[in-house]
């Protein structure tokens, strides 16, 4: 087979020589600043007792109650979004892998064969010749001279990277959710016992009240402000149930399979439910702890690295497709009497005129670069935004809980003492029924504090980066 033009293994050689030492032309990445103060806002009584920061914390360590932490196991085997975040991560693997491949030449097995006349000879007779060709074949296999290529495996590294904080962000989120969620939960129950308790409380002044109507001792209005608690009480319970019915609907969608009864524990108790402290430490510790901003960081890289991919579309590109094997006129005798052969046939492409096709992409991948730049920003904001605020919580709602029980136990003491006096004729029944009314509100303040004061050091604990640990990972790099 002749060849098409002859390349002598030096100037291959020089070739290669060359290509190990191109540039990219991607602009030099360097991190933006945090865009925040240096230090968090001081909140009194906002301190933390624990050394340990929120990442260094495992999630079986954060919380004690062994079917919460049954419950994580669950979600975290069986919750869809998770599972839809590690197959994204699959995919972005996959999408490197073709990137980093495109660095390599692609060889082929490759068995040709064509059949055309030949001119016609002078005795007016002609003729068809056959070429019939095997053997390995290299096809517009492309000498990264300008780092294009290297620029789009670049870009495609930092997504396949992006998307790994992605599985990151969604596995603390659904750990925080399912906390969340269960803590919710056990409000629910500790609120149905006590409207449930303050129900039959009601209905025995209702009897008592409707027994001293109907014997003249008593006025037809404490007989409806009686009536009147009773049925607030029968609609908070309703209200309720409704709630935690929702909740456990919200907690098996989480879990991914239904978990029916099970759901609840017996054992859990809401008022002895304890969660770690964790400090809150630097803005710039965030750069490190959080996935979402490491992920923003990645697709930051990634629009830097298309930047150089954009450049270099501006420069030749140049190919190379090229064969080697045997050739011969008969199909059958192909590896029989075939002769070796190669060839070489280079191309060198150069933009002339494309109607700003490349200008207008590389423009399109600066603009892509700044709004990846303010992503990025937004997005250590937004973590010192959610930090400030968990630590705002924390700071002030151990003393709202704290005021919420002493409020609590005075209205108990207040009923108590208006009961009495009641059942003694020293005061109306209108006195008995407001400090009823009061208890029931008051204990129930007790527990929505204490779940917002819970789900508030979730909420600190998630949004400093806890629950995901670095070494978990380390084997899954390419």
């Amino acid at each position: 087979m002749p060849s098409k033009i002859q390349f002598t293994p030096v100037f291959i050689v020089a070739c290669a020589l060359f290509l190990g030492g191109c540039t990219s032309l991607a602009p030099e990445y360097k991190r933006p600043a945090a865009p925040v103060a240096a230090q968090f806002p001081v909140v009194s009584g906002a301190a933390a007792t624990s050394t340990t920061t929120a990442p260094e914390i495992e999630w079986q360590s954060f919380f004690t109650d062994a079917k919460l932490k049954q419950l994580i196991e669950v979600a975290l085997q069986n919750n869809r979004d998770l599972r839809i975040a590690v197959l994204n991560i699959e995919q972005s693997r996959a999408q490197f892998q073709i990137r980093r491949a495109d660095q390599f030449p692609t060889v082929n097995a490759a068995l040709t064969g064509s059949r055309q006349p030949n001119a016609t000879p002078a005795n007016g007779a002609g003729r068809i010749s056959s070429v019939y060709t095997a053997g390995l074949a290299v096809t517009a296999y492309e000498f990264d001279f300008f780092g294009r290529v290297a620029s789009l495996k670049d870009a495609a590294l930092a997504q396949y990277l992006a998307t790994e904080e992605g599985r990151k962000i969604a596995q603390i989120s659904l750990i925080a959710s399912v906390a969340n969620t269960y803590l919710g939960l056990l409000a629910d129950d500790e609120l149905v016992s006590i409207t449930r308790q303050t129900l039959v409380t009601r209905q025995a002044s209702y009897k008592l009240a409707k027994l001293r109507f109907d014997s003249g001792v008593a006025s037809e209005l404490d007989l409806r402000s009686a009536e009147s608690l009773l049925e607030a009480a029968n609609t908070a319970l309703a209200q309720q149930t409704r709630q935690r019915a929702l909740s456990e609907n919200a907690l098996t969608l989480l879990l991914g399979q239904g978990g029916g009864a099970e759901i609840a524990s017996k054992d859990s108790s809401f008022a002895k439910t304890t969660l770690q402290d964790v400090p809150a430490g630097l803005p710039s510790d965030l750069l490190v702890r959080r996935p979402d901003i490491r992920q923003a960081e990645q697709q930051l890289i990634a629009a830097n690295a298309n930047i150089g991919a954009a450049r270099a579309a501006f420069f030749p590109r140049i190919s190379l497709t090229a064969t080697a094997g045997t050739a011969s006129s008969r199909l059958a005798g192909l590896f029989q009497a075939g002769t070796w052969g190669w060839t070489l046939a280079p191309q060198l492409l150069l933009p002339i005129f494309d109607a700003g096709r490349n200008t207008a992409g590389l423009a399109s991948s600066k603009a892509a670069e700044g709004i990846a730049v303010a992503g990025y920003e937004k997005a250590i904001q937004t973590a010192f935004k959610e930090v400030s605020d968990a630590l705002a919580g924390r700071a002030t709602y151990a003393e709202q809980l704290r005021a919420a029980e002493a409020q609590a136990n005075a209205e108990s003491v207040r009923y108590r003492l208006a009961d009495l006096r009641y059942q003694n004729g020293v005061s109306s029944q209108l006195d008995q029924l407001d400090a009823q009314r009061s208890l029931f509100a008051a204990r129930q303040a007790v527990v929505q504090t204490r779940l917002a004061q819970l789900q508030s050091q979730v909420t600190l604990y998630k949004v400093l980066g806890g629950g995901w640990k670095d070494e978990a990972v380390a084997s899954n790099k390419p």
